[in-house]
């Protein structure tokens, strides 16, 4: 354990549910044999999609995993995938109801925008070509809105993960949604650890979840980020920090951990993951400077380095962000180097994005179980296609075959397009 006047507040339950398995068994085995989770969409139209490639969960069945199963009919996919996670997570945990005081139980959880489908919503858009547009509004309130399923809103709240899970578990204490994209469960990590060392809690209910594959969520993101044009082979296109990469990949995903005092975790004989050494956060804010180097990343680097007192050299890998964009990639490797100094060029990189593409708040909290596991397991999976190495970026990518960990800390980051960055420090313990 790291020596500090903090309580030590460690990793004793992972549940995923991922476009490469649902459950961390299933997830982990996808990952060390370099099973890609990307493929044609297949749950929606794809002709007329900016994209037509994206990571789907296919055999993902809600009754199987969630317990309270008369709430499944007003959770939208993401918060279907959220609780489900969430249940994995107490399981492998070693939690049942009642085994840590409901007060003492809290909830913090990412998530991003959820969308509505076309059927939500048809019937109180249709209108008839007789009438007068002027009387829209009108109309909209006096009849359109009676045609709404009652129920929709709940469906759409980015805080009905965090609050169906807490119904799912009795989870009285601190509850909170962070909605800040990619950076989202770093960030829920960081406010989970705060109520655990200031007391307020023993355990938190730890993650985030999303879904981008809707239709309206693949034209959302390519309006705002670049996403791959390559048709030719799909398990191909996502490619973090090769020379060749055009963009990213839409998917979906949940990842849920359970956070625990030390004291707490040892009282109860649990087996423990990893201690969570600091988190760290930071923005860009208005950047000026040519070449852009993600001065909000580099502070989260900093950040953490300084709450332990570690050197560069001492960390074990990077469980990079990897967009997959030209633009973005090349930002990232540039605050490594900022940030870590001449050992960023030999430190091994993850890019985990590469089985399972980008999908907003999931997105980091996926990653993070990907390195959770590989402490766990010693382990470290490749990046997948990554072929032809970007001299922009100069990195240490882990390509071709799973290497062998002989060192027990991982550094996890997550960035958004706008700046958000956030980077944490774990320990397998």
């Amino acid at each position: 354990m790291l020596h500090s006047h903090r309580t030590p507040v460690v990793i004793t339950g992972v549940g995923v549910v991922s476009p490469i398995g649902i459950g961390k068994q299933a997830f982990w085995q996808s990952l060390i044999n370099a099973r890609s989770g990307i493929g044609f969409l297949k749950s929606v139209p794809s002709t007329r999609l900016p994209s037509k490639i994206g990571a789907e969960i296919h055999d993902f069945d809600p009754v199987e995993h969630i317990y309270n199963r008369k709430f499944i009919k007003v959770m939208s996919r993401d918060v279907q995938l959220g609780v489900a996670a969430a249940s994995m997570s107490m399981n492998d945990a070693g939690l049942r109801m009642g085994d840590v005081d409901p007060d003492r139980l809290g909830v913090v959880f990412g998530a991003g925008h959820i969308s509505s489908t076309p059927e939500e919503l048809v019937a109180a858009a249709r209108s008839d070509s007789a009438v007068n547009d002027l009387n829209q509004f009108a109309r909209w309130g006096e009849e359109r809105m009676g045609k709404i399923p009652p129920l929709w809103l709940l469906r759409q709240l980015p805080n009905m993960p965090a609050c169906h899970v807490a119904i799912e578990h009795d989870a009285r204490a601190h509850n909170n949604t962070i909605t800040s994209r990619e950076s989202s469960a770093l960030l829920a990590l960081a406010e989970a650890i705060g109520s655990i060392q200031r007391g307020a809690a023993d355990c938190m209910i730890v993650g985030a979840s999303s879904s981008a594959t809707d239709p309206f969520d693949v034209a959302r993101f390519n309006s705002f980020e670049s996403l791959t044009r390559r048709v030719d082979d799909p398990e191909r296109a996502c490619r973090p920090f090769d020379r060749d990469r055009d963009g990213t990949v839409v998917g979906e995903g949940s990842a849920v951990f359970v956070l625990e005092s030390y004291e707490h975790a040892k009282r109860r004989g649990a087996s423990i993951y990893a201690e969570v050494l600091a988190v760290g956060s930071g923005c860009d804010g208005r950047i000026t400077q040519t070449p852009h180097y993600a001065p909000g990343l580099v502070g989260s680097i900093q950040s953490v380095m300084r709450q332990t007192g570690l050197r560069a050299e001492e960390i074990g890998h990077i469980n990079a962000h990897g967009k997959s964009t030209q633009r973005d990639d090349v930002v990232e490797a540039a605050a490594y180097h900022r940030a870590l100094g001449s050992a960023a060029a030999q430190l091994p990189v993850i890019a985990l994005g590469s089985y399972f593409g980008q999908f907003d708040a999931g997105t980091g909290a996926v990653e993070l179980a990907g390195s959770i596991l590989a402490l766990h397991h010693r382990e470290l999976p490749v990046t997948l296609n990554y072929e032809t190495p970007d001299p922009g970026c100069r990195l240490n990518v882990v390509r071709d075959q799973v290497r062998s960990l002989s060192n027990s800390i991982a550094l996890s980051v997550n960035r958004t397009s706008m700046g958000q960055s956030a980077a944490c420090l774990l320990r397998a313990v």
